[in-house]
């Protein structure tokens, strides 16, 4: 820890309706701009998590039993509370993750969209009937599963978290949320609102820690479904190991997500699209468009404004009152691997035509600092053809024609997105068709999906049957009762008789 930094921000964890701060090892939170450490997050263990389950467990059959509408009413509560602690909110999530601030803003923004969705509730719930035979009447019922946890990663410390657990309550579950020790802070205020709008005890809790905690979830017998957001071989682990103890499990991984350029794209919105889609965010993002795959002349009409766009694109702190277009990664270790990648292509023969690799930061020099680059020639087979970078590094593959564009991005182990760019609709009809990825953009660069809308990724970049949002998460979070019944008895007005 730095000499002077004396002030650390408290991390307590959220069990049974009270902040704990457990006496326990911990680890440190940095701020990605500076390089310092801002708090220490506890690492909690099985102790803290069968304190977190027996609460929620315990709270489950009040709050199960109570009507869709007065667990709403805490939701419309709740969504003022995060709109008035708004930039609160935001300056937490730039503090500890280095998003700049406008990126703070829309992530807060899509996970305010959830809240919004989960207000809806009453009419999500509902179930249908209909007369099956004479005299018997079938409805279907959703009701929730019971104690549900959410394991969250550190690149949306508030709009991830915001998936899970406002629709998972609004269902009449309780919950476990385990967000990133990287990121531990936000996660704490996005609690206190809840707790503040009315929810009851023990039914959010919220426990920090990492490898030891998230085991302990994983095998709980009293846990019965877990949410999870992270890279690919934790997403595999969590949802293998998950399973195995009888939970249910939605499992997003990792992305290699591509972007196809086609001749006729108009160039000008495409480079502005592709230069928010690969380094918007740092890169740090599941639906960054980290692969151009370019079609015939199109490298040539793209390359030379993409370059001059990445270029231009500021570095710096986000924890100014002067905002840069880009902030930091995450750590100095990953900052390292995003280079190493970089450099392990030039080696293996791509060429790097811009280069963010040395970038200084003269009133920031121990933060975590990658620049926009770009990495033109690369092939298949290469690491960083074949890597998942999450960083601010944009590959640029050239291709033949549509249908080698299509091949290649198929062959990719993972499907999260992709994307084209064309004016020509059948270009476009033949990509969405074909394309083997979860989710599509034609003419948009980042085709994430809002609320109600699942996140429908594919093969490696998700692991389970039912995604996260929308009503594929409703149905997640909820388990479906079918009921027949049939009365006997003669006239109904001799009931009233007896």
């Amino acid at each position: 820890m730095s000499a002077t930094m004396t002030a650390l921000t408290p991390c307590p964890m959220f069990l049974d309706g009270k902040w704990i701060q457990p006496n326990i090892a911990s680890t440190p939170v940095f701020n990605p701009s500076t390089g310092e450490v801002i708090a220490e997050c506890p690492a909690g263990g099985a102790a803290e998590v069968n304190a977190a389950v027996e609460s929620a467990h315990a709270a489950f059959p009040a709050w199960r039993d109570t009507p869709p509408m007065e667990r709403a009413r805490v939701f419309f509560k709740y969504r003022q509370l995060v709109e008035a602690n708004f930039d609160r909110l935001c300056k937490c999530v730039s503090r500890e993750h280095g998003k700049t601030l406008v990126e703070a803003r829309g992530s807060i923004f899509r996970g305010l969209e959830n809240i919004e969705y989960a207000c809806g509730i009453p009419s999500l719930l509902m179930g249908d009937t209909l007369e099956i035979a004479r005299g018997v009447d079938c409805e279907t019922m959703n009701q929730p599963l019971g104690v549900c946890v959410g394991i969250t990663p550190f690149n949306f410390p508030a709009m991830v978290p915001l998936w899970m657990f406002p629709v998972a309550l609004a269902c009449g579950n309780t919950f476990i949320l385990k967000p990133s020790e990287k990121v531990p802070l936000t996660a704490n205020i996005l609690v206190e609102l809840l707790h503040e709008a009315g929810l009851p005890k023990g039914v959010l809790n919220l426990v920090h820690g990492g490898r030891e905690c998230v085991d302990t979830l994983l095998r709980h017998p009293k846990v019965k479904a877990i949410s999870f957001v992270g890279s690919t071989p934790i997403a595999k682990y969590i949802y293998e190991t998950g399973t195995q103890h009888g939970k249910r499990v939605q499992a997003n991984g990792g992305a290699k997500n591509y972007i196809v350029i086609m001749p006729d794209a108009d160039m000008p919105k495409t480079v502005e699209a592709l230069s928010t889609a690969a380094f918007g965010c740092a890169g740090e993002r599941c639906m960054a468009g980290s692969t151009a795959l370019t079609v015939g002349a199109a490298a040539d009409k793209l390359l030379p404004s993409l370059v001059e766009a990445a270029r231009n694109i500021r570095v710096g702190p986000t924890d100014r009152v002067a905002q840069p277009d880009m902030g930091p990664v995450i750590t100095a270790a990953h900052r390292d691997k995003v280079t190493s990648l970089v450099s392990s292509g030039e080696k293996e023969g791509a060429k790097v035509i811009c280069d963010g690799r040395g970038v200084k930061i003269a009133d920031a020099p121990k933060g975590f600092y990658v620049g926009a680059t770009i990495v033109d020639h690369v092939v298949d087979g290469m690491n960083i053809a074949k890597e998942e970078v999450f960083g601010p590094v944009l590959n640029v593959m050239r291709m033949d024609d549509l249908n080698m564009a299509i091949e290649l991005a198929n062959r990719s182990n993972y499907g999260n997105g992709a994307a084209i760019f064309t004016q020509n609709g059948n270009a476009a009809r033949e990509f969405k068709q074909r394309v083997k990825a979860g989710m599509v953009g034609i003419n948009v660069g980042v085709p994430a999906t809002m609320a109600m809308f699942p996140f429908t990724g594919w093969d490696e970049s998700f692991y389970g049957d039912l995604h996260i949002q929308g009503r594929e998460g409703v149905q997640f979070f909820t388990q479906q009762k079918v009921v027949s019944t049939r009365w006997f008895g003669g006239n109904v007005g001799d009931v009233w008789r007896k």
